[in-house]
């Protein structure tokens, strides 16, 4: 399909840097809404893109979607309060947020919507072992009923030079001589962020991909230990790793999900009962051309947190 104007909702995000990225490069005309301006400063250098103040229960969100050709949701949480069968903050970003995009495409006469949900989200939500997925999972049904053209694509944990999951890490291995890892035997197949924009940008104009759903992961899958392992070579700071056994690890969850801005949950310990793996290889109607293994992207950017370091201990030899 021919495109002008795309409306990335959540694209002030890592995810949605790349995706602004790619779709300004192939000058297409892209608004990012955003609470704050201000986060979004890192996408106003890009010619084709317009940041818009605006947050989505704002009386004008609906008139960002007039005059779009597209949709784009990249909205995600992935800690929240609990409920059943999720809490607020898990049904605001990933079901109402949905409900209120299919709203406004239905009024805007905005039918093509490209849908980021999350590896482990299918099959019954009920059956699913935790908040955010059920949550995810609902969210998905709520575009499946709407009657718009929707592709739905479900990554693996992605990761890139902006990541909150392997610089977190890194981070952690600098501070302390051991690491105790809650899951070390959970299973991952991380995505590349620049895949996933690829993915998405190519979904978006490939009518074949309408009424689907998408699984999408890395050429690789290694358990949450392997990737610890990894990050700790690569940062310059390897760590010995103490698997904790299932107890003691869901009580690190339960205590670092008490914490200011959460380095894992409860929540996040049960959606790791689901080996984050996909169910088979990435379908050739997303047009990718081979996938980025971990290895060749990751120590390029994982060893500056040991050079900042080091050069933090130099200037206090000064």
């Amino acid at each position: 399909m021919t495109l002008s104007r795309v409306l990335i909702v959540g694209g002030s995000g890592f995810i949605g840097t790349h995706v602004a990225a790619r779709l300004s490069a192939r000058g297409i005309r892209v608004v990012v809404p955003t609470r704050r301006r201000e986060r979004a400063r890192h996408l106003l250098p890009l010619p084709t893109v317009d940041v818009v103040q605006i947050g989505l229960d704002d009386p004008g969100f609906g008139a960002m979607f007039v005059g779009c050709d597209a949709v784009i949701n990249l909205v995600g949480v992935l800690h929240g309060s609990h409920g059943n069968p999720y809490g607020r903050e898990f049904a605001q970003a990933h079901v109402e947020t949905p409900r209120r995009i299919v709203e406004a495409c239905r009024r805007a006469g905005v039918r093509r919507v490209i849908h980021v949900s999350a590896l482990g989200a299918g099959g019954d939500p009920a059956a699913l072992p935790s908040m955010y997925l059920r949550s995810k999972a609902a969210g998905e049904q709520v575009l499946r009923d709407s009657g718009l053209d929707v592709t739905i694509l479900r990554p693996s944990v992605v990761f890139g030079p902006e990541d909150q999951f392997l610089n977190v890490f890194a981070k952690l291995l600098r501070l302390f001589p051991l690491m105790p890892l809650a899951r070390a035997d959970a299973r991952f197949q991380p995505v590349f962020v620049g895949d996933l924009a690829e993915a998405i940008v190519n979904a978006l104009e490939r009518p074949v991909t309408i009424g689907k759903t998408y699984d999408l992961a890395g050429p690789e899958v290694f358990t949450l230990g392997e990737l610890v392992e990894r990050v700790g070579r690569w940062s310059g700071h390897p760590r010995p790793i103490w698997a904790l056994p299932f107890t003691l690890g869901q009580i690190q969850a339960g205590v670092l999900g008490v914490l200011p801005g959460p380095l894992m949950s409860t929540d996040n310990f049960d959606s790791m009962r689901i080996d984050n793996v996909a169910s088979g290889p990435i379908s050739p109607e997303l047009g990718l051309q081979g996938l980025t293994p971990l290895a060749a992207v990751a120590p390029a950017w994982l060893s500056r947190h040991g050079s900042r370091l080091a050069d933090k201990q130099a200037r206090a030899h000064r």
